[in-house]
């Protein structure tokens, strides 16, 4: 974790299904080349929990002493989206990155009673670098992706994603009032583009950045997104001083 400046608030970040954070690193390396911003990233427990429990989790651990703003990676957007709804003391505005507030593949939520006969610890790495990565793998990309997903029990993945396709937090997310950049990549094979578009209904005022980057845009794109969020941030900063 990098000590903030004073007049930045702290970027608090929530990660992807891994829910490792390890992920991150590539991101709070160009963030804290551009900008004064400091990071602080939040671990999941390798245990099965569903988005309830996992808010609990996250709100226990949000700073207390200082503004921060929180960025929601992939499978986070429906925790940033409950922040949202019922911001804690000191949270400022919300980020999400390739993410959704609903289940981004609706055709799919059928398959989350069949998730119990996946082989989630048989998936082929090729599928996953397909999904994740494509266009834009590189052999440290695989290695760290590998490594992150390693550190996660099946049973954990599994009902990960059967949270994502059980997920609808539109609603409370429509009654936030906190400003929302969205990070959309050009190449996100996961998580189509029209995420984005109802995000922005849901909340007008929604900024969006697009980025040329694969579904792991922070990991694949790091200087781009830290660019986006430093300016967006930075944007926030120079507000409050103002008023």
């Amino acid at each position: 974790m990098t000590i903030p400046s004073p007049a930045s608030p702290l970027l608090v970040l929530l990660p992807g299904m891994d829910g490792t954070a390890s992920l991150f690193r590539h991101f709070e390396a160009a963030l804290h080349a551009q900008a004064a911003i400091g990071t602080r990233a939040i671990a999941y427990p390798a245990v099965p929990l569903d988005y309830a429990a996992l808010e609990a989790f996250v709100r226990e651990r949000l700073p207390r002493d200082r503004p921060f703003v929180v960025l929601a990676e992939s499978f986070s957007g429906p925790l940033g989206a409950a922040l949202r709804a019922a911001p804690p003391p000191g949270m400022q505005a919300l980020v999400l990155c390739c993410s959704f507030v609903r289940n981004p593949r609706p055709m799919l939520a059928p398959l989350r009673h069949l998730l119990d006969l996946l082989p989630f610890g048989a998936l082929p790495g090729f599928a996953l670098r397909q999904a994740l990565l494509a266009p834009y793998a590189t052999p440290q990309l695989q290695a760290e992706l590998a490594g992150a997903l390693a550190q996660v029990p099946p049973g954990v993945l599994r009902q990960r994603l059967r949270a994502v396709l059980e997920t609808d937090a539109s609603r409370s997310f429509a009654r936030g009032s906190l400003p929302v950049l969205y990070l959309r990549a050009h190449h996100d094979r996961l998580v189509p583009p029209a995420n984005a578009l109802h995000i922005a209904r849901l909340a007008p005022g929604t900024q969006l950045a697009d980025i040329a980057a694969p579904h792991m845009l922070l990991q694949a794109a790091p200087a781009a997104a830290a660019g986006a969020v430093a300016a967006f941030v930075n944007a926030l900063s120079a507000a409050q001083v103002s008023a």
